[in-house]
């Protein structure tokens, strides 16, 4: 595994930076908020392929691997973009290694129609706290030993939540069975540990874009008749937290890389990644939100909103102590974990 981009992959990387830069500026996130998705931003994102852009080229996808998605996704976090790409990215390739002809792939590939997939477990025929829920025409959720995807729009209503995600509750009603047994259980797990691999990048672009927020505060707020920047405390914090998001960068890197290599240590690493890059934004955007003192809690200020993010993505997933658990189950011999 190698963390330094290609020259495509810096071409790649440039181009949609360009895109994020114009779509994803912190005004239009703002302008986003009460929704959680910007049309605009991604009908335009569309004219770059992207949506279909990890998806197999003999059914008409782009054909890049996950580690290209993965650049995008960075990206992501580091503008915060108000848009469902990594939950689309998952659930799109999840339903083309599953049914390859089916007739929502062309809409998918497209982006014409947005997709996700359930991360909490479903009762009865109800999905809960979907990702992208209330944008997404089409959701995969798990029932039993069942994958069933749920087509057209729903009615539900968005839920307010601190991260300013479209969050909602699906229902499964006349849900169509896409898979069964083991493998439908194993290409949804795939699933799971993609989206945790390319959340964990997301969250790492979101920890250093907040570090280099707080850097910059540093070196115009003045106190005492000094800069606050030059205060030992304050270099040592950030010092601290971009050590933490550093070493995200590199663990979420590896899982990426893992699961495109069909490593046996692709959910392992996935689920270590994202909970260390959860804990490691988090700090980030505590750490230069402090670093702000009042100020970083007025919604004049663009840190709060990193903070909140930092927060509310990881959560999309459940209660973190069940993914430790899980990781620790998987690590350590059967038994030693209840």
């Amino acid at each position: 595994m190698y963390l330094r981009l290609n020259s495509d992959e810096s071409a790649i990387k440039d181009i949609f930076h360009s895109f994020f830069e114009s779509e994803c500026s912190i005004e239009r996130v703002r302008l986003s908020q009460h929704a959680g998705f910007d049309t605009r931003a991604w009908e335009r994102l569309i004219e770059t392929g992207a949506p279909g852009m990890c998806l197999p080229e003999q059914i008409g996808g782009g054909g890049a691997p996950l580690t290209t998605g993965a650049i995008v996704a960075d990206l992501v976090g580091e503008f915060i973009a108000p848009l469902p790409f990594i939950e689309h990215l998952v659930a799109s390739r999840l339903l083309a290694s599953l049914a390859p002809d089916h007739d929502l792939i062309p809409a998918l590939i497209s982006g014409e129609n947005i997709i996700s997939l359930t991360l909490q477990p479903t009762k009865d025929d109800h999905a809960k706290l979907v990702p992208a829920g209330t944008i997404a025409d089409a959701v995969i959720a798990c029932k039993g030993n069942d994958l069933v995807l749920a087509s057209g729009k729903d009615t539900a209503s968005l839920l307010r939540n601190t991260a300013d995600l479209p969050l909602a509750h699906r229902t499964l009603n006349g849900a169509e069975t896409i898979a069964s047994g083991n493998e439908a259980m194993e290409s949804f797990s795939r699933a799971r540990s993609e989206w945790q691999a390319l959340m964990a990048v997301a969250l790492t672009g979101l920890g250093r874009k907040a570090v280099d927020i707080g850097v910059s505060y540093a070196k115009e707020r003045y106190q005492f008749g000094v800069l606050i920047g030059s205060f030992q405390g304050l270099q040592h914090g950030f010092a601290s937290t971009i050590t933490g998001v550093e070493g995200s960068h590199f663990l979420s890197n590896r899982a990426v890389s893992a699961l495109e290599n069909d490593s046996d240590l692709g959910d392992k690493l996935a689920g270590m990644a994202f909970l260390f890059a959860s804990e490691a934004a988090l700090n980030a955007s505590a750490t230069s939100l402090q670093y702000h003192g009042g100020y970083g809690f007025a919604e004049e200020y663009d840190i709060q909103l990193f903070y909140r993010r930092a927060k509310g993505w990881p959560l999309q997933l459940g209660d973190p102590g069940v993914e430790y658990q899980r990781i620790a189950n998987l690590c350590l011999p059967s038994g030693k974990v209840a």
